[in-house]
C-alpha cells in the first residue's frame, strides 16, 4: 500500500490535528487577516501599502493552507493503529536501536503526518522503507546522507 496524489494516510490523532488546523484557518485566522486588509485599505493607496501587501500574502498563505488541507482530509485514509503486531506497518509502535544505541520508539506514518524530532517516521523516508513488512527481532540496514545505519527492531506495539 502506498500513498498517491489521490489518497494520503493518517492516524486518528493526525486526522484531528489537521482538522483542528483546518477550523482555526477557517474561523479566527481568516477573520484576522480580514480584519488586517480592511485596516490597511482605510489607510488609503494601497499600491504602496506594506501592511497591505503583507496582509494579501498572509491571505494567500491561508487560502493555500486551507486547500491543502481540505484536499489531504478529504482523500484521507485513516489507519487503524490497533492491530497486528506481527510486522510493521503504517500505523505501528516500533522500539528500535539504531546501531547498537539506546531504544528509541517511533510511529510509522503517512508523509502528512511525519515529524521525525516527535517520534513520528513516514513510511517513505529510507528508515520507513526499511522497516516496513519487517518483524521483531529482525535488523534493516538503511543509506542515509550520514552513511550506513542499522536498526535492530525491538518490539512492535
Amino acid at each position: 500500500m502506498s500513498e498517491s496524489e489521490d489518497q494520503f494516510f493518517l492516524t486518528n490523532k493526525g486526522e484531528i490535528k489537521l482538522r483542528a488546523e483546518l477550523e482555526e484557518l477557517l474561523g479566527p485566522r481568516r477573520l484576522e487577516i480580514s480584519q488586517r486588509l480592511n485596516q490597511a485599505i482605510k489607510m488609503g493607496d494601497i499600491s504602496e501599502n506594506a501592511d497591505y501587501s503583507a496582509a494579501k500574502e498572509a491571505q494567500a498563505f491561508i487560502e493555500g493552507r486551507i486547500q491543502e488541507l481540505e484536499t489531504v482530509l478529504r482523500r484521507a485514509i485513516i489507519i487503524k493503529e490497533k492491530g497486528p503486531t506481527d510486522l510493521v506497518r503504517i500505523g505501528s509502535l516500533i522500539i528500535i536501536s539504531i546501531n547498537s544505541e539506546e531504544p528509541e520508539t517511533y510511529q510509522l506514518v503517512g508523509v502528512k503526518e511525519a515529524d521525525p524530532r516527535n517520534g513520528k517516521i513516514s513510511y517513505q523516508s529510507p528508515i520507513g522503507k526499511a522497516l516496513l513488512g519487517q518483524k521483531a527481532d529482525d535488523t534493516a540496514c538503511v543509506e542515509t546522507p550520514s552513511g550506513k545505519i542499522e536498526i535492530k527492531i525491538l518490539d512492535i506495539r
